[in-house]
């Protein structure tokens, strides 16, 4: 499947926030924390474009990923892809492509995800471990050069 990331745009925002409540609806329910407003509010008021990519499938809009400084490394958030696309490798390939930046600059790279969310398989096999957790969240952490296990970005010779 042929993708590209593109910078985000601050026009960006509602698309991103209906995605946002689309994806993490089935988890947030199961969880007892779906609230219609509320899930897409939480995007708007954190949306920061300039550390925002969006990602582009097939030529349409197909998710996004933020990449945020932090004091002692990066954050990855917002990482949402659209239903129709998940499970055929994008998210991997994506997450190998910022996973290989974000090493180029020997940071660790922290994140979170929902208890019980299928995401977490995909951040364990690019090399994250689970740091601490409480009731709804998992938070991860993978030191700089933690690998993605046997995975390359698309178009990496093997």
């Amino acid at each position: 499947m042929e993708w590209a990331l593109r910078s985000a745009e601050p026009a960006d925002v509602e698309a991103i926030a209906e995605l946002r409540a689309t994806v993490m609806r089935p988890d947030l329910e199961r969880l007892g924390r779906f609230d219609e407003h509320r899930v897409r509010q939480r995007l708007r008021d954190s949306f920061s474009p300039q550390h925002t990519s969006v990602i582009v499938a097939e030529g349409a809009f197909a998710g996004c990923v933020t990449v945020r400084p932090a004091e002692d490394g990066r954050w990855l958030e917002h990482f949402y892809l659209a239903p129709r696309l998940q499970g055929r490798g994008l998210g991997s390939a994506v997450l190998s492509t910022l996973l290989q930046r974000i090493d180029a600059d020997h940071m660790p790279v922290r994140l979170n995800v929902l208890q019980g969310s299928a995401a977490r398989r995909l951040y364990e096999r690019h090399g994250f471990t689970v740091e601490a957790q409480d009731p709804i969240d998992l938070y991860m952490v993978r030191r700089p050069g933690g690998g993605a296990l046997g995975t390359r970005p698309a178009g990496t010779p093997s």
